[in-house]
């Protein structure tokens, strides 16, 4: 059952921004360790794969908060989830910049981690909040801000790095994470789904619906590869590109994310294509478009055009997958939005949790060549998924 305080039939724009805004700025906070890592391992005296450690403990922490914490958005009032949320995310911002040693930077990941899936609340928030025809661009426009959020973290952080030092990265995105919770407590509606569940049973939920629905399962393993492979880009490029022949500052390896960014463009067109119908075009040519993408980063290590165009491309197939991925799981149960989101979600970032570590671990033994070789392999997985598994869901939505 859901209730809301508002009669509004169509999410205004101006919301559908903010809370775009909104999802980019608490999601950005788990990556702007990623073009700082060199940075933070000669400051905290760690080795290559110690580093890549913060990486994966943002990204687990983000899995755990997907299953324990955005199912709550079917059982309780969502604007007080969201705000109370990132205020949480707020502390683990500070106490990352305020940590003298791994192990407090390690627990202020930890905890910003796991309160900054508010972003996965707000999706289907937005997908609620959206009339129907208007429901896949509002998914898109929202996740569009989402993956802005993502790559831009990378430039802010370089930028902010280089002018001060890697601390006052953390403490410039507490404060933007403190504007942006205030701004959510005055624009947001009252909103109440209840599953009709107590918690425990709630969380138990989540894995009944991946154990009852083909079509979930399917999406769910098609959005772990494709944020493994985001992952396994991203993690050791900042190493790559901070040795030589590039020897590139922070703020120069940031400023790649601004690159990535114009993939963002692509969601709201996705989400228009699947309202049309059209969910198998833009999950093959992802697909398609995932596995070349990483050809050229083969000649990574001896090209700086093989990298660009390999971001380019990378990106904008990451954003046609899951963009339609979302999209698909949305229509499941729609008044299971939040479990199925928490269900997917939790499999995108162990997804992204293990390309981290897997590539962090595969640069110090193997260097670039051997990350390159994973990528194409995890490309090929999962085209051969989804060449085997789409039937379900042409049957679920015939």
């Amino acid at each position: 059952m859901t209730s809301r305080d508002t009669t509004t039939k169509a999410l205004p724009t101006p919301l559908l921004l903010l809370m775009a805004v909104a999802t980019g700025i608490s999601v950005a906070s788990n990556y702007y360790a990623q073009p700082l890592l060199h940075t933070i391992a000669a400051r905290l005296d760690l080795t290559w794969s110690g580093a890549g450690i913060i990486v994966t403990t943002a990204q687990l922490g983000y899995a755990a908060g997907l299953l324990l914490l955005v199912p709550l958005g079917d059982m309780i009032e969502r604007r007080r989830l969201v705000v109370t949320m990132m205020l949480l995310a707020t502390l683990g911002l500070v106490v990352s910049a305020l940590s003298t040693n791994l192990a407090v930077l390690l627990l202020g990941t930890a905890i910003t981690g796991v309160f900054s899936v508010v972003a996965q609340v707000l999706v289907p928030f937005a997908a609620t909040l959206a009339a129907p025809e208007q429901r896949g661009r509002a998914v898109g426009t929202v996740m569009s801000g989402l993956l802005i959020g993502i790559l831009l973290a990378r430039t802010f952080a370089g930028v902010l790095s280089t002018l001060g030092n890697w601390r006052l990265v953390y403490m410039v995105a507490a404060a933007l994470m403190l504007i942006t919770t205030l701004l959510l407590w005055r624009a947001l509606p009252r909103l109440t789904t209840h599953a009709g569940l107590g918690y425990v049973a709630l969380i138990r939920s989540v894995g009944t619906l991946l154990t009852t629905h083909p079509a979930l399962r399917l999406r769910a393993a098609l959005g772990a590869l494709t944020f493994a492979l985001f992952a396994a880009f991203w993690t050791p490029v900042a190493f790559l590109l901070s040795s030589p022949p590039w020897r590139f500052s922070d703020a120069t390896i940031g400023l790649l994310g601004l690159l990535g960014a114009a993939g963002a463009l692509v969601a709201p067109w996705a989400g228009r294509q699947v309202d049309r119908g059209r969910a198998r075009l833009t999950t093959t040519s992802g697909l398609i478009l995932l596995l070349l993408g990483w050809l050229p980063l083969l000649g990574a290590e001896h090209s700086l055009m093989a990298i660009v165009a390999g971001v380019l491309v990378l990106d904008i197939a990451v954003q046609l997958v899951h963009i339609t991925n979302l999209n698909m799981v949305y229509r499941i149960d729609p008044d299971a939005r939040n479990r199925l989101n928490a269900a997917y979600m939790v499999s995108y970032f162990l997804g992204g949790a293990t390309g981290s570590l897997a590539s962090a671990w595969l640069y110090g033994h193997t260097g670039w060549t051997g990350v390159a070789v994973f990528g194409i392999a995890i490309s090929l997985a999962g085209i051969v998924i989804w060449w085997r598994g789409y039937r379900h869901e042409a049957n679920l939505f015939a």
